[in-house]
């Protein structure tokens, strides 16, 4: 069914400001939520002890998801909690916020400061804004289709263009900072996979390690998010994960996007830069820096090149 609500970029931009209020504030809540935590050791398990909930994830959906009630009645809403708790709203064409309260639960509560509230706009099945906060480190990150992504270091500072700087080459994975994810599923079958594919990755390929790209390190932010912001930003060369969720991605998704990333799904999906519905759900992502002009059709083969090169390299799996 076609949208009733038709979206314009100028309608775009005020719900970007509206959105960059709303997650400072929810940065505040989180901040706080930080000292209760670290004074109290408050968490819960979902569904084992690496699957963690704190009444803050809750506390924060809660307060996002009434603002965006109030000044977006008709629009939906999916979020990580929400949907834990039984409300599984399909996605449609419909303007549809798609929020992660705290995303980098683990880090939130070990005081480890590489946390944000990832807040995304999904319309018509496809990321066209998308807004990432972490207020321990006071950086915002924002994307709006057509329109560009960029970081605000502070909360008067000048927004930033992404990429920081020119993007480089990027010859082949040994050359790349390649950001990956442990996740919450710890079985054997899928943590053998994992460690495969990262010893791969990392391994020299001249001391034994059969297949090993020997790339210039491995990275674990433990937030989605912050792993597309900074792909998008150029720290990152790649990321790649397998488990997360729409609301983990989906802000990063526009974000990287406007920066000249390619942003794809499973190895089987098309590398066009199109992130539909199927891809949005589909829990397997990969994302890759703009290498050169991304814009030219040489910076995109080499961007579809490597992300090949990468997924002859892992091993697939299917998550819980």
């Amino acid at each position: 069914m076609a949208s009733t609500i038709e979206l314009a970029p100028a309608d775009l931009q005020e719900i970007l400001l509206f959105s960059v209020t709303l997650a400072r504030s929810a940065g505040e809540l989180i901040l706080q939520g930080s000292e209760a935590i670290l004074s109290s050791g408050n968490v819960d398990e979902k569904k084992n002890s690496v699957d963690l909930v704190t009444e803050y994830d809750v506390r924060v959906e809660e307060l996002v998801k009434g603002e965006l009630s109030k000044k977006y009645p008709a629009f939906k809403f999916i979020g990580e909690e929400s949907y834990a708790a039984g409300a599984r709203p399909p996605l449609t064409d419909e303007p549809t916020f798609c929020v992660d309260p705290i995303d980098g639960t683990t880090n939130f509560v070990h005081g480890f400061p590489l946390v944000c509230i990832s807040l995304g706009l999904i319309y018509k099945k496809s990321p066209v804004l998308g807004v990432i906060y972490n207020p321990f480190l006071d950086q915002l990150y924002t994307g709006v289709k057509g329109q560009g992504a960029y970081l605000t270091r502070r909360k008067d500072a000048t927004p930033v263009k992404l990429p920081l700087a020119k993007p480089k080459p990027l010859e082949s994975l040994s050359k790349a900072l390649l950001g990956i994810e442990w996740g919450s599923d710890r079985c054997a079958a899928l943590i053998n996979k994992k460690g495969e594919s990262f010893k791969r990755l990392a391994g020299n390929p001249n001391e034994g390690v059969q297949g090993g790209r020997m790339a210039h390190s491995l990275r674990s932010l433990g937030s989605a998010a912050l792993n597309y912001a900074m792909v998008a930003q150029g720290g990152l060369d790649l990321y790649w994960e397998i488990g997360c969720w729409p609301w983990d991605i989906c802000a990063g998704t526009i974000i990287a996007q406007e920066a000249g990333c390619l942003v794809a799904g499973s190895r089987t999906s098309p590398l066009d830069n199109n992130i539909t519905d199927t891809v949005l759900t589909g829990r397997k992502y990969i994302v890759i820096r703009a290498i050169g002009d991304s814009q030219t059709e040489k910076g995109v083969d080499a961007q579809k090149r490597l992300i090949q090169d990468f997924y002859a390299t892992v091993e697939d799996f299917e998550p819980v």
